[in-house]
């Protein structure tokens, strides 16, 4: 769909916020803590966003964006080219990140990363449900949203590079009983560093995790169940690749399987996970992949499509 943009200017240095609203009015689709949108630019670009705002109020999406001069271009179109009652293509929520049911939380923050806690604390200091935030950035003046979060008092503490130093994760994860559910995102340091120490963590990336893979990828047959297609994926290429040039209708975004949008159902045979999305018991369950960037661990994977 189409949204109009209402711009909310430097929430913190280097990031402004977006509310995107119908332009007739009406209300938009619900959504959860932990959801994202994908927002199709003119540029050509498509980028995710996590919604930051009350999923209780639906006549709006709020997002918050970052400028990152060293990016692939996203941040730096929303920044310099999204204006003030501009319409831009907007997906529908979805959410790979989702808050799981627990009686006591802990959510580790960095920069930007704030985005898609930020619901998650809103939603969990309603719940009766024990939480702390930890929230990192380089200095007071780039952590948006900080105003809102003071009101949680001592549940939240900030860490200004600048002024305090680095999180004492030893400490802060160390301390963790086994029953709290722990939730990152930030950057790739840091969800390294959270995992290292709590391997349970839910995280969310906004880069691939880099792999040591060392086994060169083979080809193999992917069957497509409702087409009644069999088609060969060549070493090198990836199984999106196969299906776009083959004609098959399969939604895309990142291509790097860090968005969601391929999610697709396997029906049969095993697959060589390669995403940054799916948990250990996800993969296990062998039920669901990327097309982006996962293939078949054997030489056959049926699909539903």
């Amino acid at each position: 769909m189409h949204l109009r943009v209402d711009r909310r200017d430097e929430i913190a240095a280097g990031v402004v916020a977006l509310d995107l609203r119908h332009p007739d009015g009406r209300d938009l689709a619900g959504w959860t803590p932990g959801a994202h949108v994908d927002l199709t630019l003119k540029s050509g670009l498509v980028r995710q966003f996590s919604l930051c705002g009350d999923p209780g109020d639906r006549t709006l999406w709020r997002i918050a964006v970052r400028r990152a001069d060293e990016g692939r271009g996203g941040s730096r179109h929303v920044h310099d080219h999204l204006a003030e009652n501009d319409h831009v293509e907007v997906s529908a929520p979805r959410n790979h990140f989702p808050l799981r049911p627990a009686a006591r939380y802990l959510f580790i923050a960095g920069g930007i990363g704030i985005t898609p806690i930020l619901p998650m604390v809103v939603e969990t200091a309603g719940s009766g449900a024990g939480w702390q935030l930890h929230y990192a950035g380089r200095d007071t003046a780039s952590m948006p949203f900080r105003e809102q979060l003071s009101a949680y008092g001592e549940n939240v503490r900030l860490y200004p590079e600048d002024t305090h130093g680095l999180m004492d994760l030893d400490s802060l994860l160390g301390s963790a009983a086994p029953d709290v559910l722990v939730y990152c995102c930030g950057p790739d340091s840091l969800l390294r560093a959270v995992q290292e120490r709590r391997p349970d963590v839910y995280a969310e990336r906004f880069a691939p995790v880099e792999s040591d893979r060392l086994v060169p990828d083979q080809e193999f047959d992917v069957e497509l169940e409702i087409s009644r297609r069999t088609l060969r994926v060549p070493a090198g290429r990836s199984i999106l690749d196969v299906l776009e040039e083959a004609g098959v209708d399969v939604l895309s975004s990142c291509r790097e399987g860090t968005c969601g949008t391929c999610e697709t159902t396997v029906l049969a045979g095993v697959v060589d996970h390669r995403d940054s999305l799916l948990t250990e018991e996800e993969r296990a369950a062998n039920d669901t992949m990327f097309v982006c960037v996962s293939r078949a661990a054997g030489g056959r994977l049926v699909l539903d499509l």
